[in-house]
């Protein structure tokens, strides 16, 4: 089968779910095309697969000369194609732009809702509507971006099957990573691991920490973004119990020196870090927001969105009761065993394919 791939700009989940899919198509012979920035290339490695790539700007705000030039190269690598499986909003309408007129099976996968309160937000709601009515079929990380894409019409609608992402062992030791961060015995360590941008709700944790600043409880935010600076005025003001330790190619080593992980988001789809602290075993504290509630199951306390007193309980209990601790790590793992692997993910994805076929036929 001839695969073509299209993807926008992504560094993180979107990206590698890519990158999995595409060798796993490979791997079973398929003929895979890959068609997205040069960055995420150089990124994610796509060149590397064993797939052709085609590198193509499409970028997360619509830009009238770029989309136009996308389009004609977008309808020659549609018209060699049998199938179209394009992921994120974007690549998604740009791709139903350009297969008009052809008859060629589109299947989007939608990985993040739309923007809200900003001024991107109707320019995207209206992408949304494109998508819904011009995709063969939607695939969605969450069963809010389902329901949603129903309620604008589209022809048919599935739940994305994303891989957990390969466990890393931690190479060091708690103790030695927890010295490091000088954090010593008597000290809880609450771990996130969030990019810092509004989708992370990380007002709201910090907030909780204010609460608990006198319960003994360090929280650690692995990661960057555009709100480092504000986030770091707001620890800074109030003296809050929180470090920004930036961007980490250590994570393993954080979640095996966690007493707990947390997550204020705001919205997730199927969170990766989640995922990997499933993986390690540690006890969760998240919001249920989008699509985290499926990934958790009941191996994670989950409290309400933006809700910063029951965050802040919900963080305190579980740092208190070492047997709930204990539970939730236990359930941790078990929920992890559970979770699809990238096997699970290519055949999916290839029984999507067939279905967009068949609907076309």
């Amino acid at each position: 089968m001839r695969i073509l791939l299209v993807m926008g700009t992504s560094s993180g989940g979107m990206g590698r779910h890519v990158q999995g899919l595409v060798k796993g198509l490979v791997a079973r012979g398929h003929d895979a095309m890959v068609a997205c920035p040069k960055e995420a290339d150089d990124l994610f490695g796509y060149a590397d697969t064993g797939a052709r790539v085609v590198h193509v700007p499409i970028s997360d705000r619509p830009n009238p000369a770029v989309d136009m030039r996308n389009h004609a190269t977008l309808r020659g690598l549609i018209e060699g194609s049998d199938v179209v499986h394009a992921h994120g909003l974007r690549a998604g309408a740009v791709c139903a732009l350009a297969r008009t007129g052809l008859s060629n099976p589109l299947v989007v996968t939608l990985h993040n809702a739309t923007p809200d309160g900003s001024w991107l937000a109707g320019v995207y709601n209206a992408l949304d509507r494109l998508v819904a009515s011009k995709a063969d079929m939607v695939l969605c990380v969450s069963s809010d971006l389902e329901n949603r894409q129903r309620e604008l019409g589209a022809k048919h609608v599935a739940s994305a099957v994303i891989p957990a992402p390969p466990f890393e062992v931690s190479a060091r030791d708690r103790s030695e990573v927890r010295a490091e961060l000088g954090i010593d015995d008597d000290t809880k360590l609450a771990v996130v691991i969030a990019r810092l941008s509004t989708q992370k709700g990380l007002p709201v944790l910090l907030n909780a920490a204010n609460l608990l600043r006198d319960k003994g409880i360090q929280f650690v935010i692995a990661g960057d973004g555009p709100l480092r600076d504000e986030l770091q005025d707001d620890i800074d003001n109030r003296s809050l119990p929180v470090r920004l330790l930036g961007d980490r190619r250590d994570v393993p080593d954080l979640l095996q020196a966690a007493d707990v992980v947390v997550s204020s988001a705001n919205w997730e789809g199927q969170p990766l870090a989640l995922q990997e602290a499933l993986a390690a075993g540690c006890p969760i504290v998240t919001t249920d927001a989008g699509g985290t509630a499926a990934v958790v199951g009941s191996a994670g306390v989950l409290v309400p969105v933006g809700d910063v007193q029951a965050l802040a309980a919900a963080v305190d209990r579980v740092l208190s009761d070492p047997e709930e601790r204990a539970d939730l790590s236990r359930r941790a793992k078990a929920r992890a065993d559970a979770l699809p692997t990238i096997e699970t993910a290519v055949d999916a994805a290839l029984q999507q394919y067939e279905n967009a076929i068949a609907f076309k036929a």
